[in-house]
């Protein structure tokens, strides 16, 4: 499905040096690592927001640098990270703005463009929103908005930039749940950039940890989590549990670590 290689790109300088990554059909994937170490520049660059400098990206056996931007974006849809919601509209118009790259020019919907969005905002549990103004929404109920309206371009790649930001751990939970139901249901490749280390065991299939604008690891959840690659890529010590049901990995600072750190006060030292 998604194919990268050899991937040099950036901005002024590279910031993304000799990526290899594949995320196939029906997988869903999960892209770690420091702040600035490149995951967004990887998101824009897979959808033609920033050219690549070196190396392919292909979708399907199509190179993306050779597709019309209205084709690619029938292809890869983008959830944004803090990605905002254009006051005045309804839950429904803001939905069915995701058939647009499947629109002529000054085409108006039609009543198979309506079914699609009602199938999608049924599948993301927002149907029953649709007559709501965005900005009464709550943050996971716009979160199922934007899945939806991405879900609406019918793609065959979906890229979520940290989803779950600024969401409670109810919606956390919720949203990847959803992204992973969608996954397998829709056949969909799903690339997710996330910070949440336990978050990202739980739900990913694969795991691809970026460091200085390289992927360093990739596997399961228990071969690249492990306790001396993340100390060595984050610069911070934890340990590494095993969950009590799933035996998915369970990060959790290094408790000496962060005792040492305390002030003498938070320590008794002092009166």
């Amino acid at each position: 499905m998604l194919r990268i290689r050899s991937l040099t790109a950036g901005y002024s300088r590279p910031v993304l040096h000799g990526i290899h990554l594949d995320v196939s059909a029906s997988e869903l994937v999960v892209l770690i690592g420091p702040n600035g170490c490149g995951k967004t520049t990887l998101l824009r660059a897979i959808t033609g927001i920033i050219t690549s400098q070196a190396g392919t990206i292909t979708i399907d056996g199509t190179a993306t640098d050779t597709m019309p931007a209205p084709a690619l974006a029938r292809r890869v849809a983008v959830v944004a990270q803090g990605g905002g919601l254009p006051a005045g509209f309804r839950a429904l118009d803001v939905t069915m703005m995701g058939r647009t790259p499947h629109l002529r020019l000054l085409q108006s919907e039609g009543g198979r463009d309506l079914e699609i969005a009602r199938k999608a905002m049924e599948q993301t549990d927002c149907w029953h929103l649709r007559q709501r103004p965005v900005e009464e929404l709550s943050g996971g109920e716009r979160q199922r908005v934007l899945i939806a309206r991405a879900l609406t371009q019918e793609p065959r790649l979906l890229l979520l930039d940290e989803p779950t930001s600024h969401l409670d751990i109810a919606h956390q939970v919720t949203t990847f749940r959803l992204a992973l139901a969608l996954c397998r249901e829709r056949e969909l490749a799903v690339l997710a950039v996330v910070h949440d280390l336990t978050l990202a065991a739980a739900f990913a299939d694969r795991i691809a940890l970026m460091s200085r604008g390289r992927i360093v690891a990739t596997g399961t959840p228990h071969d690249v989590l492990r306790e001396d690659t993340i100390e060595e890529v984050y610069g911070a010590p934890v340990r590494v549990l095993r969950h009590p049901e799933s035996g998915r990995p369970v990060i959790v600072p290094e408790v000496r670590a962060a005792a040492e750190l305390a002030s003498p006060v938070q320590q008794g030292a002092l009166p």
